[in-house]
């Protein structure tokens, strides 16, 4: 959904608090606190919250969804709408398109989950689409789709960055010639003809002839001169050429990528029997199932073979183990996973 630049994300999370932690991050990345929206069924006691911390909205959760994606989307509206139902929790923010990236990011680190991969799922169990009127699940019935989700196993995706360079003009400087006329005085030096008429009287005494006949005559002489005549003849004396000239060179460019490596780590079958004997005498009197305390032995167990931990004792570790371990699972509770933990850790350790 976008309004002019604006755009709105939606994260779909295991429950509340999941949802609440990705909301702190995003407020803690810079995200404006009114732009972000965090939705779960409060009847659900796997949301993470009391019926006191409830909210309520015009036509209930499918509505919000409704008016968030529009009635064109009703069948997609109705996935997220399912997903709190079972007790999920949904992240909305509404943020300029340019911090889409960025929110993004941050929503799939702190644990947003695959939709489509969900509602694959719900289809296998009859589910065709959002029932508005069907009843949200209960505690345990959350629990159990929960865990039915963490049993079909996952994938986890190895990532390595390539390093790509391309090229772009950029422009360093240039030319520009400019032409202008200019008058510069010039002198040249020309020579020039002037005829004058010159009359002479010279006495004489001869006898007339045949060409001295007595008759009317009249004889003309013109004068003539040179005067200078400037005329002006464009020439071209110098061309100015202007070109480019076109070089290359080879320029190494130097950054670091990223990839994901993983680690499989095989527990041993004779370890897991010993956390379940353990777990047999130290906790299946206060009830559940082995697998509410599994991972806190499986963690222990994996870090006491983690390089950031070898060769510390367990009261060194702990504070760390303890912020790692709610980092990755931050609905769990420390004191209650706490025993299991150092239970795992000290099998490695050989302090048990």
């Amino acid at each position: 959904m976008d309004s002019s630049n604006e755009k709105t994300v939606v994260g779909v999370f295991d429950d509340y608090r999941t949802a609440e932690s990705a909301a702190q991050e995003l407020r803690n990345a810079g995200i404006e606190r009114e732009a972000i929206q965090v939705k779960s069924n409060f009847m659900t006691g796997a949301a993470g919250r009391s019926a006191e911390a409830g909210e309520t909205h015009e036509g209930g959760i499918s509505g919000f969804f409704h008016r968030l994606f529009g009635g064109d989307s009703d069948d997609y509206s109705g996935h997220y709408a399912e997903a709190v139902r079972r007790g999920n929790a949904v992240v909305c923010v509404t943020a300029p398109a340019n911090d889409l990236d960025r929110i993004v990011d941050i929503m799939n680190s702190a644990g947003a989950v695959d939709i489509d991969r969900h509602v694959e799922q719900y289809r296998e169990t009859g589910y065709e689409r959002h029932d508005p009127n069907a009843p949200p699940y209960s505690y345990d019935e959350a629990i159990e789709e929960r865990q039915n989700f963490r049993d079909q196993g996952g994938s986890v995706p190895v990532v390595e960055e390539d390093l790509e360079v391309g090229k772009r003009a950029v422009q360093r400087g240039g030319v520009r010639v400019h032409s202008r006329v200019v008058e510069q005085p010039v002198e040249k030096a020309v020579e020039l003809r002037e005829e004058h008429v010159r009359v002479e009287r010279r006495p004489t005494d001869r006898p007339a002839d045949a060409r001295d006949q007595l008759r009317e005559q009249t004889i003309e002489v013109t004068e003539t001169a040179e005067e200078p005549v400037v005329q002006k003849r464009a020439r071209v004396r110098e061309e100015v050429v202007v070109k480019k000239e076109t070089t290359s060179r080879t320029e190494k460019v130097r950054d670091t990528v990223r990839r994901t490596e993983v680690d499989v780590e095989k527990l041993n079958p004779e370890a897991r029997a010993d956390f379940e004997k353990d777990w047999q005498a130290q906790y299946a009197s206060s009830g559940g199932s082995y697998d509410d305390y599994g991972p806190a032995y499986e963690y222990g167990y994996r870090s006491a073979s983690d390089p950031r931990y070898q060769g510390r004792s367990w009261s060194d570790a702990e504070e760390d183990l303890r912020t790692d371990y709610m980092r990755n699972n931050p609905n769990s509770n420390w004191d209650r996973a706490k025993g299991a933990v150092r239970y795992g850790w000290e099998k490695v350790t050989g302090k048990r």
